[in-house]
Formats: C-alpha cells, sequence, structure tokens
C-alpha cells in the first residue's frame, strides 16, 4: 500500500485530481501512471463537457509584464460564480494563461475565431507551398490540411502546448480546471502588448 499511496501522491501532483479519483484510476489502469493520467483527462473533458453550456458571467482580468517590461499581457477569463473568481487555483490558472500568451503569441483564443478570410487565405498559400514542393495533386489537399491544423495549434491559445507541461494543451489545463474546480470556465479574450510592434 505504501507503493501506491506513493503513486497516488504523484498522480494528484500531476493532475490535480482528488485522491478517490487517482486511487480509482489507479486500480483501473494496473499502477500504470501514465494510463491513469489518460483516464483521468478523459473523465475531466467530460466533465467539463457537462458543465460546458453553463453561463460564465464572473471572473477577473489579470495582466503580466514580462521582465525588462517589453512584453505586455492582459487576459480576461471567465467564471460561474465570484466565488471561483476569488478563487486562488483559479487566479493561478489565469496568470499561466497570461504567461503563456506572452511567451507563445497566440493570435487568437479559439480556432472559431479566425476569420473565414484569414483561413482561405492560409489555404491558398499552403496548396502554392504543396505545388512549388513538386508533391502530386492527390497529395495536396493532406498537405493543405496537415499545415492549416500546425497553423491551428501555433496561433490559438487553447490549441497550443501548455509551456509549464508540454504534454498537456491549453484546451486540455482547461478542462482539468473545470472538473476540479467545479464551474464551467471560458477564456474570453487577450491582447498581448510588444514593445515596437503593433
Amino acid at each position: 500500500m505504501a507503493g501506491n499511496a506513493t503513486l497516488v501522491k504523484e498522480l494528484r501532483e500531476k493532475t490535480g485530481a482528488g485522491i478517490l479519483d487517482c486511487q480509482k484510476a489507479l486500480v483501473e489502469s494496473g499502477d500504470d501512471i501514465e494510463k491513469a493520467i489518460e483516464h483521468l483527462r478523459q473523465k475531466g473533458l467530460a466533465a467539463a463537457q457537462k458543465k460546458a453550456g453553463r453561463e460564465t458571467n464572473e471572473g477577473i482580468i489579470s495582466s503580466y509584464i514580462h521582465p525588462g517590461s517589453r512584453i505586455g499581457v492582459l487576459v480576461e477569463v471567465n467564471c460561474e460564480t465570484d466565488f471561483v473568481a476569488r478563487n486562488d487555483e483559479f487566479q493561478a490558472f489565469v496568470r499561466d494563461l497570461a504567461l503563456q500568451i506572452a511567451a507563445s503569441n497566440p493570435s487568437f483564443v479559439k480556432r472559431e475565431d479566425i476569420p473565414a478570410s484569414v483561413v482561405e487565405k492560409e489555404k491558398q498559400i499552403y496548396l502554392a507551398q504543396a505545388k512549388e514542393m513538386g508533391k502530386p495533386e492527390p497529395a495536396w489537399a493532406k498537405i493543405v490540411d496537415g499545415k492549416l491544423e500546425k497553423f491551428y495549434q501555433e496561433g490559438c491559445l487553447l490549441e497550443q502546448t501548455f509551456i509549464k507541461d508540454p504534454t498537456v494543451t491549453i484546451k486540455d489545463l482547461l478542462a482539468q480546471k473545470i472538473a476540479k474546480i467545479g464551474e464551467n470556465m471560458a477564456v474570453r479574450r487577450f491582447t498581448r502588448y510588444q514593445l515596437g510592434h503593433e
């Protein structure tokens, strides 16, 4: 049991899930920590989806100024209640998002925010690149799709990998926080300033 307690502790530190959830995940995964993490992630996503339709009218705006004062970020994250908005874990999550935005420079919150004209322009560029590479015509659509997916992963905050844990996307991290805190949350908007840049 001592070994199991150690695994439970490690799993809690990695996922933030409750003790009972960690114990169940370890039992179901045969004490395989990676499988247990995956199990908890899926459970967190399912819990987050159940809460997805709920109103998020509270929240906070957080700021981050990078040392040297050349990059600054404002980010608004909404939740359901003022109680959660004052919660330390929620506030730490919002600060992490501000740090993520400063470091990774996304252009949009989610892919649905990207204007259709921007997506179409990117597709045209990728199609021209595929032709330029001399690839056969049947492969062009696949190349365009692959490059477009990479564009989303780099340009959309929710699709980026978390700078503090590259095994998790921001979307997954958000789902984990929703499952743990028990309220729906939404990243509403952000602004990133960089000295000398529009």
